[in-house]
């Protein structure tokens, strides 16, 4: 049972927890929903899938700057509520939505009201000691993945009572969120250590200029964004893909997809350190590539639903990924451009979001109307492949110790 530094810390996790599990909760009715507002079929119905995505992405993308400026303005508890409040009224306006055009604006609005990583580390920052911060990061990162776990899974449950229903849930769950935070959330941010509001630094340029400081971590940088685009095969197309494949009803979409995440936080939270130590961060990492290459290529042919829950136990092993590129290129640059680098990496990351889904919704839709829906697949097996041999080739150049 974690100790937790402060009480503002659970209630911090709680909340992200409800995020992802809005965002996964609705995935499973995606390709019903979508194919009974757009009027079209599976194939036509994962291009539309991929701009909702990617337009969420975007959403995010610019207003996580601008939350994170107004919390150092206001405090991070009215961030946090309004931004919880904002959610429960987005999944009420997409559970009537009677359009596609509607419906994207849910995903906008989502994608606004989700932005709310920086100001939950930003409380976690503001009330743990220097020394136990990246424990407590930790346990943020380990919230995200619970809730991509159990969303898919409640929406697969409910699905059954109508494609909107998993919409509902999700709006009771951010209104119970909102409320608690509203009871007990307390303010972090002290007033002395406030700042005032400039819309000219809440912009996502600045994103992008810790890339310019990263030096000669270039070729791990790329190897991290082809990982990136790869990986967004799962939520740009898993839906769409199962239901064309193997005509999977939303909840076999909603199990599959929690087996998915209850393995990732298994490999994650028990086997990543270990591999780690025994085989370095460039073993781990050809490790992780050739895994998840591998999954992807025999997921591209698979014949039987339960061939998907067997490939993902290799494919599991792709946790390894984000640790051994992390541990990789903090190699390559010195100690003053730690922080730049971390910046350049969720920079790269957040354009992933962007551009792998709509490069992945194209490629199942392209190949279903050809004959052959796993071209996504087959795609993300090549990006990933390729990411793990920049990575090898550019790991010769790092010292001795980080490819032991």
């Amino acid at each position: 049972m974690p100790q937790f530094s402060h009480r503002a810390v659970p209630i911090v996790l709680a909340a992200a927890v409800i995020d992802v599990i809005g965002f996964g909760i609705v995935m499973p009715v995606l390709p019903a929903l979508v194919t009974e507002l757009g009027h079209v079929g599976l194939a036509e119905a994962t291009r539309i899938g991929g701009w909702l995505l990617a337009a969420f992405a975007v959403a995010q993308f610019f207003a996580g700057p601008v939350l994170g400026q107004l919390g150092d303005r206001f405090g991070r508890r009215p961030v946090l509520v309004l931004s919880m409040l904002a959610f429960g009224l987005d999944y009420l306006l997409m559970a009537v939505a009677p359009s596609l055009g509607w419906l994207l604006v849910g995903r906008i609005v989502a994608g606004i009201a989700g932005a709310t990583y920086g100001p939950a580390s930003a409380v976690i920052a503001d009330v743990t000691p220097e020394d136990k911060r990246a424990a407590s990061f930790g346990l943020l990162g380990a919230a995200f993945g619970i809730g991509f776990m159990i969303g898919p899974a409640l929406g697969g449950l409910v699905a059954g009572f109508g494609p909107r229903a998993p919409f509902l849930l999700a709006a009771v769950l951010a209104f119970a969120n909102a409320a608690a935070m509203i009871a007990f959330l307390p303010e972090t941010l002290a007033p002395e250590n406030r700042r005032s509001f400039h819309l000219r630094d809440a912009n996502v340029v600045g994103a992008f200029r810790p890339l310019f400081a990263a030096g000669n971590a270039t070729p791990i940088l790329i190897a991290w964004f082809l990982w990136q685009l790869g990986s967004m095969v799962y939520p740009a197309t898993w839906s769409f893909w199962a239901a064309i494949r193997f005509g999977w009803s939303p909840g076999a979409i909603g199990w599959s997809l929690a087996w998915v995440g209850l393995l990732t936080v298994l490999v994650q939270a028990t086997m990543t350190g270990p591999a780690v130590k025994r085989f370095g961060e460039l073993g781990a990492a050809a490790i992780a590539m050739a895994c998840s290459a591998t999954a992807m290529l025999a997921l591209a042919f698979a014949t039987a639903g339960w061939q998907v829950y067997a490939f993902f136990l290799v494919g599991a092993f792709g946790a390894f990924a984000y640790p051994a590129l992390s541990g990789l290129v903090s190699r390559i640059v010195g100690p003053d451009r730690q922080g730049a680098l971390q910046g350049g990496l969720s920079s790269i990351t957040s354009v992933a979001e962007i551009i792998g889904p709509l490069i992945a919704a194209q490629a199942l839709a392209t190949g279903a109307l050809a004959g052959f829906d796993g071209a996504a697949f087959l795609v993300s097996a090549a990006l990933i492949a390729g990411s793990g041999l920049i990575v090898l080739v550019a790991a010769r150049r790092l010292p001795r110790e980080a490819a032991v």
